[in-house]
């Protein structure tokens, strides 16, 4: 996966590029973590965004966005990010409860899953990313005190590089079930780095792993350039997150593990809304609406 690396996607911590939005997202934690009906808390959330000087002027509450829901970026958005968020936790407490001993954040940024979920005991929790960015999100947690509700293994390695060689000397059983988890990522790999990466854990996974990404779906990214979502993101906070997506054909990593014996099943966000009774519903000119939530069980032999 070498090589693979796009303009502002090398800057190391969360002052720019990829890393970036990983303060967008813990924003929207803070802001869903608030919210009288909230679908997911993350009290740690909001100890990122203050301690970053580029988030200084974001809003952390819901009232004091102007506009409200109706705001494209810290309503409906942000929105979005709390419903994931909720979606991917079910799916991992899932994953654990059915049998996962370990579950492995690939590009964890400031996932605090560790700290806020109830685990079953001895569960491990690998991860990975970049240095910068695992630096960053320990000096904020040590400062808030937090404590882990789980085995707990930062993994500071680039995606890029040699990550299993890290992980396995990490403590990693290849052996051992596993539950995976890509939120937010693969969108911006090359599509080639993409399938390495599932092509990895397919390899990595036992009988009884179980693997949740999101996906795009569009082929023309640049099609949805004026959605208010992406139009928001960039003027009020500077983020162009079409810039940061990579825009070669995206595979079929959902079809490709199919072939391999898993079973998967895809989703729109709107399902879970629906299920959930609260989160982003359809609309005209939407970024959403190529997004795809895709969940995978390899079988056990």
């Amino acid at each position: 996966m070498a090589g693979t690396a796009r303009q502002h996607e090398d800057v190391e911590g969360v002052d720019g590029g990829v890393g970036l939005t990983a303060l967008l997202v813990a924003a929207a934690r803070a802001i869903e973590t608030h919210r009288p009906d909230s679908l997911a808390q993350d009290v740690y959330a909001e100890g990122f965004v203050r301690a970053a000087p580029a988030c200084a002027d974001w809003p952390l509450r819901i009232e004091r966005v102007p506009d409200g829901d109706r705001n494209p970026l810290w309503g409906r958005f942000a929105r979005y990010f709390g419903l994931r968020t909720r979606v991917l936790d079910d799916f991992l407490l899932r994953s654990v409860s059915t049998g996962a001993h370990q579950v492995v954040l690939l590009g964890a940024g400031l996932d605090t899953r560790a700290f806020r979920l109830d685990w079953p005991p001895d569960r491990v929790v690998y991860e990975i990313d970049r240095e910068g960015v695992l630096e960053f999100k320990q000096h904020v947690l040590a400062e808030l005190s937090a404590e882990p509700k789980a085995k707990r293994v930062p993994v500071p390695v680039d995606l890029r590089a040699d990550w299993v060689t890290a992980l396995t000397g990490a403590g990693f059983d290849p052996g051992a079930p596993s539950a995976w988890l890509a939120e937010g990522l693969l969108f911006y790999l090359p599509g080639p780095a993409e399938t390495y990466l599932v092509d990895t854990v397919d390899r990595l996974s036992a009988g009884g792993s179980a693997l949740a990404f999101e996906a795009k779906l569009e082929k023309d990214l640049l099609a949805y350039r004026d959605s208010p979502l992406y139009t928001a993101t960039r003027e009020q906070i500077g983020i162009d997150l079409l810039h940061l997506f990579d825009k070669g054909p995206r595979p079929d990593s959902a079809g490709d593990l199919a072939t391999r014996g898993w079973s998967t099943s895809t989703h729109t966000p709107f399902d879970f809304t629906q299920r959930h009774g609260r989160g982003p519903l359809p609309e005209p000119n939407d970024a959403l609406e190529g997004n795809r939530w895709v969940f995978a069980y390899k079988p056990r032999p």
